[in-house]
């Protein structure tokens, strides 16, 4: 059966309560840390917490989070102080000498580990620039912005970060132009920036020309330089959360620019790769998959995780919404459905993170170095927006 109208909007409703009445009260204001500043974000089910260590990424998406929900939904201060409780750690512990950001940091801001790319700073980005749109904090504005060029310098230096592999088999990944197309996006929408406009429409061409592949309708996850396949294991892996979540971005920069066939061709790769990507056994859509259909060498290949499931429901709400194509409602009534009987935790909020195949809790922690308060709120804030808007 398809939503109607009437039905659409009580989704709107029904995911606007869930991110203001279940997800943010899971995590605020228990996981501000009042003694040391940043998020204490590592947590059990039930919200009690298991380390106090502090993943940076997460850090600085939580910063993005609260204050696009001041600068979006309500003026609230709680909201602001606690964005700006963030921002104060990730500048104060979170950088070091060379101006790299660490990866994982003790409780009180001691480095643990650095990682060889620049995911931190992406994130810090988009952090620091929401924060400056909501507090007005000119300085952080500039921040946003510079840590924004340092983030293009390690992408167009070989060299800069450490090589992760002997270049012997020289590959590039979608994982850099797609994240860096989202952060220019953020810090354009937020506090503006000039380079953003091109900047972004080169990642969008260097996407298609390279890493989309429509004779085998799939995103290839990495490619040799030429945008050829790697025939080896790690060249053949696709991960088919990643390149949906890459298509929404670009169905929302269609949007921008009124360039209706970016969103119709972003739309109709974001289908393909469900279609491809889901489990016709079990339901949900798989984490890695092999492009020629042997074994992925991912352990976790089969596991269905929160944040895939969560693009996926962004993704198809945005193609309606645009194209106004039914087949994008017909998977948001599949993926609705098996999401929130599977992930959503009716006993103590907030979604489970980590499901076996047959869609069984596999991992029951809430927070961790890779989950925290970001995918989740993200994906319920952005569909709510989006079926209000119809």
């Amino acid at each position: 059966m398809m939503y109607n109208q009437e039905q659409l909007s009580e989704l709107a409703t029904f995911y606007k309560h869930q991110l203001l009445d279940d997800t943010i009260p899971f995590w605020f204001p228990k996981s501000f840390d009042q003694e040391h500043g940043g998020y204490l974000f590592m947590r059990d089910a039930d919200g009690s917490l298991i380390d106090d260590d502090k993943a940076v990424w997460i850090q600085g998406r939580a910063v993005w989070t609260l204050s696009t929900l001041y600068n979006t939904i309500e003026k609230k201060q709680e909201w602001l102080d606690g964005a700006k409780l963030g921002y104060d750690f990730l500048n104060k512990h979170c950088f070091d000498s060379d101006g790299q950001m660490f990866f994982h940091v003790m409780r009180d801001g001691s480095p643990i580990r650095k990682r060889r790319y620049f995911f931190s700073e992406t994130f810090y980005v988009i952090g620091a620039a929401a924060y400056a749109k909501a507090s007005g904090d000119q300085a952080a504005a500039e921040n946003a912005r510079r840590v924004f060029t340092k983030c293009l310098e390690y992408a167009n230096t070989p060299g800069l970060l450490a090589p992760k592999f002997s270049g012997l088999r020289p590959s590039i990944g979608i994982g850099v132009p797609m994240i860096l197309m989202n952060t220019a996006q953020q810090l354009r929408d937020t506090i503006g920036d000039p380079r953003c406009d091109d900047l972004i429409s080169g990642w969008i061409d260097t996407i298609e020309k390279y890493f989309v592949k429509d004779d085998i309708e799939c995103v290839m996850e990495q490619v040799a330089p030429d945008g050829s396949i790697i025939d080896h294991i790690d060249g053949r892996t696709l991960n088919p959360g990643h390149a949906i979540e890459a298509m929404w971005f670009i169905m929302d920069i269609g949007n921008r620019i009124n360039d209706k066939n970016l969103i119709h061709r972003a739309k109709d790769i974001m289908l393909r790769t469900l279609e491809y990507g889901w489990d016709n056994e079990h339901d949900g859509i798989f984490y890695f998959l092999d492009v020629k259909g042997y074994p992925p060498q991912q352990l976790e290949w089969d596991q269905k995780l929160w944040w895939v499931h969560l693009e996926a429901l962004v993704a198809l709400a945005k193609g309606y919404a645009l194209t106004e194509d039914e087949n994008c409602l017909q998977w948001f009534e599949k993926v609705h459905a098996y999401t929130w009987s599977k992930f959503k935790d009716n006993e103590y909020g907030e979604w489970f993170g980590y499901l076996n195949r047959q869609g069984e809790v596999l991992l029951p922690l809430k927070g961790g170095k890779w989950k925290g308060c970001f995918h989740l709120p993200r994906a319920l804030y952005q569909i709510s927006k989006t079926f209000e808007s119809i």
